[in-house]
C-alpha cells in the first residue's frame, strides 16, 4: 500500500476518534461547574408546588384552543401554561418600539458575513401574547414591521414591511411581506415564506423570528436545571461598545453581560439561573408537513423566559441551538418587560454560526397619525430612515465569532438525540482548547 492510501485508510479513523474526544471535551466543559438538571421525578418540593401536572384542563368558550384559565394563568402552572409564558419572548418583542438589529453569520470555513436594519415596530396597543391571544381575531394584522437596511453600504436604503397576522387551524397565513429596491424605486410584493425555511445562508428560520403560537404545540415538563452561562464571547473579543437608550454608546467587558441583565433579582451563586426545561412537539394537524418535529426550552422559572432553545428535526436528531441574553426593556412591566438582548443560533448539521443583536432598543409609542403613515407598503417609496439609529456591535474579524453553544450530552439524554460528524466534532473540540472559533481551513 503506498502512502497517500495509507492516508486516506487512517484518515476516517482519526476523524472518529478525534469526533470522540470533542465529544468527553464537550462533556467535561459543561460539568466544569456543578450539573444541578433534574428529571421531573426528581425535582425540589419547592418545584413541585408550583407545577400542576394535569394534562388536560378546561378551555375557552370564545377560544376552545387555549385553556379557559385567563393568560397569564396563576400558579401551580401545568406544562401547557409554561409554553404560553414562554412564547410570550418572541424574537422582537411584543410591544411598539424601534431598535438596530446587528446581525450576522460564520460558515466553517471562516466566511463571514454581516448587517444592520433598523426595526420600527408597531402593535396598535395590543402588548404581550395576552393582546395576541384576545384582542386580536384570526386573520387580522397582530402588528407592522418596518425594516430599513443601513449596512453594509451597497444594501443602505432597502426596505422590508411585514404584516403577521393571527392565525388559527383555519386561518394559516403568517404574513404579507414588501420589499422595496432605492435602485429601482419599486415595492414588490413577495410570495409568503415557509415558516420552517431558514433565511438566506442563515441558522435561523422565519419562525424563529416570527414566533410560533403556543396552540401549535403540545408541551411537557422534562425537568429543571441550571445554566450558568449561555452565549460565550471568545478571548479574542473582551469588549463590546453598546448603544444604550439615555446614554449613547457605552463599553462593556463581554464578561460582564449576564443572561439576564444587570437588574435581574433571581441569580443564584456565580450569576447562574435556574430554569424549567420544557418540551414543546408540533401538532401535525396545525403544521402540517413541518420540518421540525419538537423544540427543547430552557426557561428562567420567575419569568418564562427562554434562554436556550434546542430544534429537533423530524428524524429526532438535534438541528438548531438558539441561545439568548435577555435584557429587562420596560421595569413597569414587571416579568413580561423582558426582551431578547441577542440571539447567537448554531445549525449543527452545516455548523453555521449566526447572530442578531438588539440595539438601541427604545420603547417608541406611535401616534395614530405616525402609524397611518409609516406602516404602509407605499411609505417606502420616500426613502425615508424615521430615526438614523447607529450601533457598533458587529464584529470585526471571523476569530471574534461566539463560540459555538455547550452541547450538555449527559442532560435528559432520554429526549435529546445529539450527533455530529467528525469534521464538525473535531472543530469543536478545537475550539474548546482555544478560547475561540476554529475554521476547516485551520
Amino acid at each position: 500500500m503506498n502512502f497517500k492510501a495509507a492516508k486516506q485508510q487512517a484518515r476516517p479513523r482519526l476523524l472518529k476518534t478525534v469526533a470522540t474526544l470533542a465529544l468527553l471535551s464537550s462533556f467535561l466543559t459543561a460539568n466544569a461547574q456543578e450539573s444541578q438538571w433534574r428529571t421531573l421525578d426528581n425535582i425540589s418540593s419547592e418545584d413541585r408546588a408550583m407545577f400542576d401536572p394535569a394534562t388536560a384542563t378546561a378551555r375557552d368558550s370564545a377560544i376552545p384552543y387555549v385553556p379557559a384559565e385567563r393568560y397569564p394563568f396563576e400558579a401551580p402552572y401545568t406544562a401547557e401554561e409554561m409554553g404560553y409564558r414562554a412564547t410570550e419572548f418572541v424574537h422582537v418583542s411584543r410591544w411598539s418600539n424601534m431598535l438596530v438589529d446587528a446581525f450576522g453569520v460564520v460558515t466553517s470555513s471562516g466566511y463571514i458575513n454581516q448587517g444592520a436594519t433598523v426595526f420600527m415596530v408597531t402593535t396598535h396597543g395590543r402588548k404581550g401574547l395576552g393582546g395576541y391571544i384576545y384582542d386580536t381575531k384570526p386573520g387580522e394584522i397582530y402588528n407592522h414591521w418596518m425594516n430599513y437596511d443601513t449596512f453594509p453600504p451597497d444594501a443602505e436604503g432597502v426596505m422590508q414591511f411585514w404584516t403577521p397576522f393571527r392565525t388559527d387551524k383555519e386561518f394559516r397565513k403568517k404574513m404579507d411581506f414588501f420589499v422595496y429596491s432605492p435602485q429601482l424605486r419599486r415595492v414588490r410584493r413577495q410570495p409568503e415564506p415557509r415558516r420552517d425555511q431558514r433565511f438566506p445562508d442563515n441558522s435561523q428560520t422565519f419562525d424563529d423570528v416570527l414566533g410560533r403560537d403556543p396552540w401549535e404545540l403540545d408541551w411537557q415538563v422534562l425537568g429543571t436545571d441550571v445554566l450558568h452561562e449561555t452565549q460565550r464571547f471568545p478571548n479574542t473579543r473582551p469588549t463590546i461598545t453598546l448603544n444604550v437608550a439615555g446614554q449613547g454608546f457605552v463599553e462593556r467587558e463581554t464578561s460582564s453581560l449576564k443572561m439576564m441583565g444587570d437588574t435581574f433579582e433571581h441569580y443564584l451563586d456565580g450569576g447562574s439561573v435556574a430554569c424549567w426545561v420544557i418540551k414543546g412537539t408540533m401538532k401535525p394537524d396545525w403544521l402540517p408537513g413541518y420540518n421540525e418535529k419538537y423544540l427543547i426550552m430552557w426557561i428562567e422559572k420567575n419569568t418564562f423566559f427562554p434562554l436556550r432553545i434546542e430544534k429537533y428535526g423530524t428524524d429526532d436528531r438535534l438541528m438548531m441551538v438558539e441561545e439568548r441574553l435577555a435584557q429587562h426593556q420596560i421595569p413597569s412591566m414587571g416579568v413580561f418587560g423582558y426582551t431578547s438582548f441577542n440571539s447567537v443560533y448554531w445549525n449543527v448539521d452545516h455548523d453555521l454560526l449566526s447572530y442578531s443583536f438588539h440595539d438601541a432598543h427604545n420603547v417608541r409609542e406611535w401616534t395614530p397619525e405616525e402609524e397611518k403613515m409609516i406602516f404602509t407598503a407605499e411609505f417606502m417609496r420616500r426613502d425615508w430612515l424615521v430615526e438614523p439609529l447607529k450601533t457598533q456591535t458587529r464584529i470585526e474579524s471571523p476569530d471574534q465569532f461566539f463560540l459555538r453553544p455547550h452541547l450538555y450530552l449527559e442532560r435528559f439524554p432520554n429526549e435529546r438525540k445529539i450527533t455530529l460528524s467528525p469534521e464538525i466534532a473535531a472543530r469543536y473540540a478545537a475550539q474548546e482548547a482555544a478560547g475561540k472559533l476554529v475554521f476547516q481551513t485551520q
